[in-house]
């Protein structure tokens, strides 16, 4: 229930507000809607459970993997060739590490394009939001779903779709905005704390949202009240960084986004500290995360090129 502005306690606008009753008030990135599937590109989605204590869950999206004649277009009729599986994309959605959903209408979309254009699995994660679960709760739920995608990788883990379709030596970690920066830190606790069978092979991240201390909007203090220079928040003062075990990593910013310079500096801390392929590319002309915020964008096709093509690159 939305509490009257002379019941706010505070207001961190656009992200929520704090009702003086205790209540948590979001502005944006509420709605859900449910899986199914996609009635344009044939792709399969349906929500699985992660943890139930903490409670972690997810969605899934399964391409369409085959060109089979049968008019029952289900997982269970579907068949890959023999000796192949395909890529596992792990999403982290965005939205200040506050608000925002991995079964939001606008990341369903976009990750059942992304689906249909490059035959990969994506799990996109649902962590648990501040401020109700201050920061780094949400690091902390990150990594545990990426441990648990891992118990998967000898195909007797608890969810059939990563048993029976994925190639877990070709994993890919990707998010935009503050999701970049959860890929980001999994990535990097990954490659100090690798998991045995699961090879990381490359990192996304559109438009990341990092910040050093002096940077930190109030919403960013009151979600993570650590004072301190946190190297999750801000790469340039991380010793781990060194050794990212990824091959490759892309970094999209966009012209009139305000946290453009950081996506720069991410690029050039990346490129002084590490010795993998890192790659920038900048949309002029838009906003932050423009390709879920406005469909109707000119440019929202070459994006979505360019993330096919990282993804694609010697494939298969």
């Amino acid at each position: 229930m939305e509490c009257d502005i002379e019941e706010t306690a505070r207001d961190f606008f656009p992200f929520f507000r704090v009702c003086k009753d205790g209540h948590i008030d979001r502005y944006i990135l509420t709605t859900q809607v449910p899986a199914g599937v996609d009635p344009f590109t044939g792709v399969h989605t349906k929500d699985i459970v992660i943890s139930k204590d903490p409670k972690i869950s997810g969605r899934m999206f399964l391409p369409r993997l085959d060109d089979t004649d049968s008019e029952d277009d289900s997982p269970k009729n579907r068949s890959l060739p023999k000796d192949r599986s395909v890529p596992l994309l792990v999403h982290y959605h965005g939205g200040g590490f506050c608000t925002g959903s991995a079964f939001g209408p606008i990341i369903k979309q976009f990750l059942s394009n992304l689906v249909s254009m490059t035959q990969v699995v994506v799990i996109t994660i649902d962590y648990r939001l501040a401020p109700e679960n201050p920061l780094p709760i949400a690091y902390e739920d990150s990594w545990d779903a990426f441990k648990w995608i891992a118990s998967h990788v000898n195909r007797n883990g608890p969810e059939p779709w990563l048993n029976d379709y994925v190639n877990f030596n070709r994993v890919i970690l990707a998010g935009e905005s503050t999701g970049a920066n959860l890929a980001h830190d999994v990535a990097i606790r990954g490659s100090v704390e690798p998991l045995e069978g699961l090879k990381l092979e490359s990192l996304l991240a559109i438009h990341p949202y990092f910040c050093t201390k002096q940077q930190r909007e109030p919403v960013v203090n009151y979600i993570y009240p650590s004072r301190d220079e946190e190297p999750r928040l801000n790469p340039n003062t991380d010793p781990r960084l060194y050794k990212l075990a990824c091959d490759k990593v892309l970094i999209c910013v966009a012209e009139k986004d305000r946290y453009k310079e950081r996506g720069f500096d991410y690029y050039d801390t990346l490129e002084t500290r590490w010795e993998g392929k890192v790659e920038l590319v900048e949309t002029l002309g838009e906003g932050h995360c423009f390709h879920l915020l406005d469909a109707g964008s000119p440019n929202i096709d070459p994006l979505m090129a360019k993330l096919v093509s990282f993804i694609n690159e010697d494939s298969y």
